[in-house]
Order: C-alpha cells, then structure tokens, then sequence
C-alpha cells in the first residue's frame, strides 16, 4: 500500500451542529463550538421538526398551529445556545420540517458544511440496526467528515478540543486510509501524538511475532516522511476483533479523538449498515469523540 502524500491543513469553514435538543446534544454542543474556534469556522445549528403528516382534508387551523411549532422550535434552539457565544462564534440558528437525512443533506449543500457533529445516545443491538437513529440517519445521510460524541464522553469544562492523542484505526484489507490526511492534519494543528492501530483477531499465538512485524511495517509506510518533521507516530497490532480492539485501545493510549475511514454503503437495504456497526460500537463505548471520514 502506497504512502499518503502530506496533507495540507484541513480546513474547516463551516460546521454543522445538528440538536433534537435533548441531554445528548446539549453535551455536544462545546465540541461543536470548540473546533468553530479552534477552526475560525462558521457554526451552523439545525433543530428538524417531523414532516407535516399526511392529510386528505387539511383543517383550516393547521397552518397557524404549524407556524406555533415552528415558533416554540425557534424559541427553544435560541435557549440552546449560551448568551456569550455569538460574541466569539458566528452562529447561525436554522430550523426546518421533514425527514432528518433529507434536511441535513440540504443544509450541507446549501451552506457548503465541512464537518457534521451530532450527539448520540449510542444505542446497540438488533434494534438499532433495525429502526436505525438520528446519528446513523444524519451518519448516512452526510457527505462530509462527522464528529460524533457518544454517550460515554465526557466534556472537559476548559478545553474539550484539547487533541493531545489521535488514534487512528486502520484495515489494511480495505481502503479505509483515505481518512489518514484528517488524522495526520489533526495532529499537526493540535501538536498530538498519532497512533495507528490495526486489528488482526483470528491469528494463532504461534504466528503472531511475525505477523505483527509485518504488519507494522505496513503501517509505517502509510506515514508520509515529511510528517516525521512534526508528529512522531506510534503503531499498535491487537488480536481483538476491531470494535473491541479499537475501544480498548482507545482506553489505554488515553486517545482525545479517535479518526476512522469507512466505506460508502452499497444500494441495498440491509447492506446500507453496512458501513456502520463498527463504528456505531465504537462510538457507543469511546470515552472520546469519534470522527468518520467516508470513502
């Protein structure tokens, strides 16, 4: 596998904070206002209402009660957002009506959106995969890099975009690498340490001193030669299947962000979650944020 060329800095210019104004998304929001700073970035918060049902006879009352919803929806999104932050942050407040995945695809196209970030209350099992939830709809749906915060993160009162360790997962069986730019840009803007990790469950203990050798030689040739002037990377072979492998890893390196590559779905709809479960079990047990760039 071919090295990454060095990336240029990523540039964030706008950022897309999406809120159903519950717990959850109340303790995203520093994230979000974090790398608006960090970045210089336009901040922009969307609250969707559901779409309007169905009706054969639409009530003369309707239309006034609608704009009542989308009245208290403003009321309540302004209440969201501290006092202090428009003096620091340019914000702006967006709430629209219809399917989730369907407006936050427009708000990134109409406002040019470079990073998604949404809350998550990390549900898992079969019902997840079967009813899905607003981050998977919002994961799907986006076209951009999405930081998603998990139910076990907790956000640092001073500074929660203190990136001082990237872990950075990677299958070498898979062209998952087209996330690396993001990792390596990351930890030259935030001066963090960067660890590559891949997992490699099923090898025999009798094989796996060799195993590891070459595959940390596949590792270090993902890392660009001038990256060296600024980031020392570390790599790291486990046994564990890859959500274990990367949750514990994450735990022990004591990493801030974990930045993942994962595939576009395929047209079906059981293979449209195709890309997600591991991700949606690392974000429902990393104690950090979780950023997915897709392929």
């Amino acid at each position: 596998m071919p090295a990454v060329q060095t990336p240029a800095r990523i540039a964030l210019k706008n950022i897309l904070l999406t809120t159903d104004l519950s717990p959850s998304s109340t303790a995203v929001l520093p994230f979000a206002l974090a790398f608006a700073r960090l970045y210089e970035a336009n901040l922009f918060v969307v609250h969707v209402l559901p779409p309007e049902p169905h009706l054969m006879l639409v009530p003369d009352r309707l239309p006034a009660q609608d704009d009542a919803d989308l009245e208290q929806a403003r009321r309540q999104l302004s209440q969201f957002i501290p006092p202090e932050v428009p003096k620091d942050v340019s914000c702006q407040l967006l709430v629209r009506r219809g399917p989730l995945d369907v407006v936050v695809s427009e708000v990134i196209q109409e406002s040019d959106i470079d990073l998604v970030v949404v809350g998550t209350h990390g549900r898992r099992g079969v019902k997840k995969v079967v009813l899905g939830s607003g981050a998977e709809k919002i994961y799907r749906a986006a076209t951009c890099p999405v930081l998603t915060v998990g139910p076990r993160v907790h956000s640092p009162e001073e500074n929660p975009c203190q990136i001082r360790r990237i872990l950075f997962p990677v299958d070498l069986s898979a062209p998952t690498v087209h996330a690396l730019p993001y990792a390596l840009s990351l930890a030259e803007e935030n001066e963090a340490e960067l660890i590559l990790l891949h997992a490699a469950p099923l090898v025999p203990w009798q094989h796996r001193a060799s195993e590891e050798e070459r595959l940390r030689a596949e590792l270090m040739r993902l890392i660009p030669p001038q990256a060296e002037n600024w980031c020392t990377p570390e790599f790291r072979v486990r046994w564990e299947y890859p959500p274990e492998a990367i949750v514990q890893a994450a735990a022990e390196e004591k990493a801030d962000l974990i930045v993942m590559g994962v595939n576009k779905a395929r047209a079906s709809t059981l293979s449209s979650h195709r890309p997600w479960p591991i991700a949606s079990e690392v974000v429902s047990r990393a104690s950090c944020p979780v950023l997915t760039v897709r392929g």
